[in-house]
C-alpha cells in the first residue's frame, strides 16, 4: 500500500487526453450515468446533482440543463434518473453517492480502480500491462466514482464539486 501512497499524481498516459473543456464545475454532485444519443450513438453524459441535471457530450459540452432539484437524485431500483434534452424520455442508471458503478475494464485491457491508501483520501488509479497511474487524487473533496464509458473510449473522475474527464 505504500508503493501507491508513494505515486504521483500524473496526467494519464497516451492516447488519453483531458477533454476540451477541462474540469465541469458541478456543485453538488450526486451521480453520473453514460447513455447514447438516440440518433448518433455518441455517448452523452448526464450528471445529477442537488442543483438539478446536466447533460454533456463527450467533449464536455453542455447539451441540456434542467434546475428541477427533486429530480436530480437518482431514484428506483436501478438508481436511475431521467433523462433531459435528447435523453427526455429514457432512464439513465447513475453511478455515484447512493452507489451503482461505472465500467472498470475496456476491451483494450486499460482498467481503473479506486483506492484509499489513505482514508478518506482515495485516488484514481488507470493501469494497462502492469503499468499504474494515479491519475486523480481525491484529497480535498470527496469521490463520488470513476470508471469508462461503455465504449471504453471516456475516462471520468466525479466528485462531489466537479467532474474530470479524459478521452480518447
Amino acid at each position: 500500500m505504500s508503493e501507491l501512497l508513494a505515486l504521483p499524481e500524473v496526467p494519464p498516459p497516451p492516447p488519453w487526453r483531458p477533454v476540451e473543456s477541462g474540469v465541469l464545475h458541478i456543485g453538488g454532485v450526486l451521480g453520473i450515468g453514460f447513455a447514447p444519443h438516440p440518433e448518433s450513438g455518441a455517448e452523452l453524459l448526464l450528471v445529477a446533482s442537488t442543483a438539478g441535471r446536466g447533460l454533456f457530450d463527450a467533449t464536455g459540452t453542455r447539451l441540456a440543463r434542467d434546475r428541477d432539484e427533486d429530480a436530480g437524485y437518482p431514484h428506483g431500483p436501478d438508481l436511475a434518473c431521467d433523462g433531459i434534452g435528447p435523453l427526455a424520455g429514457t432512464r439513465v442508471r447513475m453511478a455515484g453517492l447512493y452507489g451503482g458503478g461505472l465500467h472498470t475494464l475496456t476491451d483494450d485491457r486499460w482498467r481503473v480502480d479506486v483506492i484509499a491508501p489513505a482514508w478518506p483520501d482515495e485516488r484514481v488509479v488507470l493501469s494497462r500491462d502492469g503499468d499504474r497511474w494515479v491519475v486523480f487524487d481525491a484529497d480535498v473533496t470527496e469521490l463520488r466514482t470513476a470508471g469508462f464509458s461503455p465504449s471504453g473510449r471516456t475516462l471520468v473522475a466525479a466528485t462531489s464539486s466537479d467532474v474530470t474527464l479524459w478521452t480518447r
